[in-house]
């Protein structure tokens, strides 16, 4: 059974920023998801800086936080983030803070013992916000639904009780997905249920589907021969299904050494790509005269060392144009040609060479912003020529939680909102400031 405790710590109300300079609005996102707005890594804000002023990014507050791998989201003036605690018992807890303050507004904790898990630092799911709604998956396998002010719980799945799950190595990783009236989750509970559609605000299972195992990658929504059509990539297959009825349009098969994929499937007109660590990279065409798809190329090399195209072990790469740029098996930078999966070129100086060496990688009009496993930001453009660094800065000190070996890891995604960026190791939850300087005192000046 799941036993949960709400602490409220404070109300303080926050108002979404507008911020305005001359007679432009500027344009202040949430980051509600995994992976932005739309799930695809594309900040989309205006009036950001263009290069750091110092070494070290000045942070506009911290706040106390334990051990997990979830990225923070952030909503409404709210940033949620998840972390594990074992003492004085073993919880689960999902925690709501003041975006401008970092104070803390509410707690969720509930009892969580890990069982056969490997890489016990806590949570990894980033928390999904949707109409007023906080949906918050932990790694045994517990989904919530909170209300999004006050962490009152709407509904709950538990593990044992409403589903048997075949919890994966590394536990249940794959962030929900709000599509429409339904949150979407992959979490391989036994009799055809790998994935569920249930009712957003009643948690009513409306559909199941498939018996593969579950794997580590979120699923996605996109646009295909004028359907709407959820991708999610299993333990062993790359699925399209109709996300209101969990129908499967199509599925490719991707049997694999080790379910071992974390990256979310990544898509470009009628590309679909997906990367693996031991596997290395698939590429598929989405026909648009009905959904379904065609392999257009498969990459691998003889292992996790010597690798062929693209072996991905934590972080999504992006396809943009003709290309792909990611992160290799060992924290390699490469860009692919798209067509055929050829490398363009590599570069190792974005983070330290390592075995799952990590860069989460955001787009924000030409820039890259790149966060890496050692706490640094990089403002970088990446091209068919190189990668082109224009200004680094560390923002939070690695810790050993989440992987005791290098003196420690940032593994976990940050968000970007209202010209700020939220990160977390496994002690605090930090926030900065990444506005331009006018921007910056437009928005002093109306608060």
């Amino acid at each position: 059974m799941c036993t949960a405790r709400i602490i409220v710590l404070g109300c303080v109300v926050s108002l979404l920023p507008h911020w305005a300079m001359g007679d432009h609005c500027l344009r202040a996102d949430d980051w509600p998801q995994w992976r932005g707005p739309t799930r695809d890594d594309v900040w989309r804000e205006t009036g950001i800086i263009s290069a750091f002023s110092s070494r070290q990014i000045p942070l506009r507050w911290k706040a106390p936080l334990g051990p997990g791998y979830s990225g923070p989201t952030v909503a409404e003036g709210r940033v949620y983030v998840t972390d594990r605690q074992t003492e004085p018992r073993e919880v689960e807890r999902v925690h709501c803070f003041d975006w401008q303050t970092g104070h803390s507004l509410w707690t969720l904790s509930y009892e969580c013992h890990y069982r056969e898990i490997s890489y016990t630092a806590g949570p990894r799911a980033s928390v999904s916000i949707d109409d007023h709604r906080v949906y918050a998956l932990g790694t045994m396998g517990h989904l919530h639904c909170l209300d999004a002010s006050s962490g009152r719980v709407l509904w709950k799945k538990l593990p044992g009780i409403d589903y048997q799950l075949y919890v994966p190595t590394w536990g249940v990783a794959a962030a929900p997905l709000v599509d429409g009236d339904l949150v979407l989750v992959q979490i391989g509970a036994a009799n055809g249920a790998c994935l569920v559609g249930l009712d957003k605000k009643t948690g009513v299972e409306r559909w199941r589907a498939l018996s593969d195992p579950a794997s580590y990658s979120a699923p996605i929504a996109i646009r295909q021969a004028g359907r709407r059509v959820l991708v999610c990539w299993t333990g062993t297959h790359v699925v399209g299904l109709d996300p209101a009825t969990g129908k499967v349009y199509w599925q490719h098969p991707f049997k694999q050494k080790m379910v071992i994929n974390v990256p979310t499937p990544v898509v470009q007109g009628d590309r679909l790509f997906v990367t693996a660590f031991y596997d290395g990279s698939l590429m598929l065409r989405l026909r648009q005269d009905k959904p379904s798809v065609a392999e257009l190329w498969r990459r691998r090399g003889a292992n996790e060392r010597h690798t062929d195209a693209l072996h991905a072990m934590i972080c999504t790469p992006f396809l943009d144009g003709n290309y792909i740029y990611g992160v290799d098996s060992y924290g390699q930078l490469r860009c692919l040609d798209a067509a055929h999966g050829n490398r363009v070129w590599e570069d190792l100086s974005a983070v330290p060479k390592a075995r799952w060496a990590a860069i989460h990688m955001v787009r924000n009009h030409d820039r890259v912003w790149m966060f890496n496993e050692r706490g640094e930001l990089i403002i970088a453009t990446l091209s068919p020529k190189g990668f082109h660094p224009l200004s680094r800065a560390k923002l939070i000190e690695p810790t050993t939680e989440q992987l005791g070996q290098r003196g420690g890891v940032c593994w976990s995604h940050p968000a970007y909102a209202y010209r700020h960026v939220f990160a977390r190791n496994d002690r605090e939850l930090v926030c900065a400031s990444l506005a331009a300087e006018a921007t910056g005192k437009a928005r002093l000046a109306g608060r």
